[in-house]
């Protein structure tokens, strides 16, 4: 997954640029903000299902029945992860030179849980523990048996994991290069980020959201961890507490491919430019079927040296086509 995933960041850089902007791209990064507000939330337990996410994103509307908390959450979410992909891009006078700062950290968490703060407050916090301050409390170790630093010592430690962002940006943009694999390397920030457990509430919602702010400034598309990985997520999160990133790495790699695949290449690309199979991918064709298609010789396409089929949109477009005009029609 590593060596396809290197593959797939130098064609979108070599081919298309880099990541387009979220200014002028808005319909591609609209895709990606659904997903990940969605997915993110539920990973937290939150109830709401694709479709009320969208309704309520796109038109402000509380779709179903749900607690009033939960549609909060979902749109602090979102308000945030939409912050988050301008600001990648344009930090204005919050960058100080730096990949990242604790401010922003802050900011994330912040714009994430003021909404559900305002009808929902954690029952345990201080007034000086609201969204966007750090806890006062001391947390419990997990059950796994991490256990997060004393309360005191959390803006220190959250200063010492900006500072090695910092530094790992400095031996990416040099050339220098990563001392593990790219994803490990990711793996390790974001479960750093986590073991500090910042904040009273809400650490894995903004430890997520500032994992992409660091992805794309970086370059590099942003993750969805979908709900259906909840537990893979988890037992990845604990073996590298342990300082093991494998698992956390390639649930990282994946992530960074599939949102390339689906939402950035399929944009970027104009119709007729040829793109993986996965990238043409939808409702109506599965990969499989793309792939069956291709290799039958019903859909244009070719294998590359590496394996890989690639079409493109004019050539699905002209396959779906036809394969409309062969279906007989019902009785």
């Amino acid at each position: 997954m590593y060596k396809r995933l290197d593959a797939a960041l130098a064609e979108l850089n070599q081919r298309y640029g880099g990541l387009p902007d979220p200014r002028e791209a808005q319909a591609i990064w609209d895709d990606i903000w659904h997903q990940e507000a969605h997915h993110s939330t539920a990973l937290e337990g939150n109830t709401l299902v694709l479709r009320e996410v969208q309704a309520l994103l796109d038109q402000g509307r509380a779709v179903g029945a749900k607690p009033l908390a939960e549609y909060n959450e979902v749109r602090g979410y979102a308000d945030a992860a939409r912050w988050v992909y301008r600001q990648a891009l344009d930090p204005g006078e919050w960058h100080d030179g730096r990949l990242l700062t604790v401010a922003e950290v802050r900011q994330v968490h912040h714009t994430a849980l003021t909404p559900v703060w305002d009808v929902a407050p954690h029952p345990d916090a201080a007034d000086r523990e609201s969204p966007g301050n750090f806890r006062e409390h001391d947390i419990r170790p997990f059950a796994a048996g991490m256990a997060p630093p004393a309360w005191p010592l959390v803006p220190a430690r959250v200063q010492q994991w900006v500072e090695d962002v910092f530094v790992l940006a400095t031996r990416l943009t040099s050339g220098a290069g990563p001392e593990r694999p790219l994803p490990e390397e990711l793996a390790k920030v974001h479960n750093d980020f986590e073991q500090v457990h910042p904040f009273i509430d809400g650490n894995g919602r903004t430890g997520r959201l500032i994992l992409n702010l660091v992805l794309v400034r970086l370059g590099y598309p942003p993750v969805i961890i979908f709900k259906r990985q909840r537990d893979a997520y988890l037992t990845a999160m604990q073996r590298a507490d342990t300082g093991d990133y494998g698992s956390l790495g390639e649930l990282i790699a994946r992530a960074m491919h599939d949102n390339l695949n689906r939402f950035i290449v399929p944009n970027v690309a104009g119709p007729a430019r040829m793109v993986p199979l996965a990238a043409l991918v939808d409702t109506e064709f599965s990969l499989p079927a793309l792939r069956q298609a291709a290799q039958r010789g019903r859909l244009e396409a070719f294998q590359g040296s590496d394996g890989i089929w690639r079409s493109s949109r004019k050539a699905l477009d002209t396959y779906r086509a036809a394969k409309h005009q062969r279906r007989p029609k019902s009785p």
